[in-house]
């Protein structure tokens, strides 16, 4: 069982940065996989960025790709998200997901956190 919580999210200015945080509960989180999904209001969650378990491999969405990077500290249970050269179209509410050992670009994880506000002004 994870417990996932989310922070970070904020207003920023288009071009500017934020780091998303993803602390999790429990003793076993290096197993999981992890990712960032994102939402508008109208459009449906999709996925922006993956993190393996014990081996960090990485995955993007080629809208975040070169932008967005995703890293983990498996020490301290979290997992984060560096956003750089935020665009106005990257204004969403993130979401914390993570699921058994294999990173997946749908939505197929078992625990997600609340979500954390991203606003990009222009």
């Amino acid at each position: 069982q994870v417990q996932l919580i989310e922070s970070g999210g904020g207003l920023v200015q288009a071009g500017g940065s934020l780091r998303l945080s993803c602390a999790a509960s429990g003793r076993t989180f290096s197993r999981y996989a992890m990712a960032w999904f994102r939402q508008t209001p109208g459009k449906e969650r999709e996925f922006a960025a993956g993190i393996s378990g014990s081996s960090g491999s990485t995955y993007y969405a080629d809208s975040v790709k070169g932008r967005f990077t995703i890293s983990r500290d498996n020490a301290k249970n979290t997992v984060y998200l560096q956003m750089n050269s935020l665009k106005p179209e990257d204004t969403a509410v993130y979401y914390c997901a993570a699921r058994w050992a294999v990173v997946t670009l749908s939505d197929e994880y078992n625990y997600w956190g609340q979500g954390t506000q991203v606003t990009v002004s222009s």
